[in-house]
């Protein structure tokens, strides 16, 4: 632990998070120093994440004109969470600074701050509000129960599920890794002779779970994202609630 006992105290999380934002960083930074026309090697890989996000994120849930506009935010968010979550697997750190809460309630933050910032900015703080938790077309009496639970649904439960689904996974897949590739020790190393045939089980079962956990990281930078702008269209089209 760096600097203990002041209010710049860095643990070995905070220092995986730092770590990996430096990288994520840097592989930008060398990926885009000297873009070419036709671009190769490490910018070809930056470009081809950027497409990816442009074209089935972006594009997709926000349309051309939108995904271009919200482009910078969603890409933001991706990458962010991909190479965080990255080092999950990576030997010497295995664990995403994700795993924690605090990361995730920053890029939760950024999402609600943006899909809230949208709607108001096009509509009004007041219409804006009414439009997204007042249903049209139903009953009177209907709108006491529906209006709560709207606007629980929309500005409360977005950032918090936005937040526990990505740690949660993440911490859950540190800890499948974890029992998995200690009970190969175990076996290996500490059990009796008879045992340590099932040190070879734990080793394939740890191996292919971080086969899947590779899938994981992907797949939460890109839920994430893609909630993200999924919120940010919901809040561009409030008034058609």
């Amino acid at each position: 632990m760096l600097f203990e006992g002041t209010p710049f105290e860095l643990d070995r999380l905070m220092l995986i998070r730092i770590l990996m934002s430096v990288v994520l960083l840097a592989f930008f930074a060398i990926a885009m120093r000297s873009p070419r026309l036709i671009p190769r090697g490490v910018q070809n890989v930056a470009e081809m994440g950027l497409a990816f996000v442009k074209n089935t994120i972006a594009d997709e849930v926000l349309g051309k004109e939108q995904g271009k506009r919200f482009l910078p935010v969603l890409a933001t968010i991706f990458f962010t969470v991909l190479f965080l979550n990255a080092s999950s697997i990576i030997p010497v750190l295995n664990i995403s600074s994700n795993a924690r809460v605090g990361m995730p309630i920053v890029l939760a933050a950024l999402a609600y701050i943006t899909f809230n910032y949208v709607g108001i900015k096009k509509y009004g703080f007041f219409k804006y509000i009414k439009s997204s938790i007042v249903v049209p077309g139903v009953p009177l009496p209907l709108h006491f129960i529906l209006i709560p639970i709207e606007f629980i649904s929309t500005f409360v439960l977005r950032p918090f599920t936005l937040t526990v689904r990505l740690m949660a996974n993440m911490l859950a897949g540190h800890i499948m890794l974890v029992l998995f590739f200690s009970a190969t020790q175990f076996f290996f190393f500490e059990a009796a002779a008879g045992m340590k045939i099932f040190g070879v089980f734990s080793l394939a079962a740890g191996f292919g779970f971080t086969l899947f956990e590779m899938l994981v990281i992907f797949l939460q930078a890109y839920v994430f994202a893609l909630l993200t702008a999924v919120y940010i269209d919901l809040a561009l089209h409030a008034d058609s609630h």
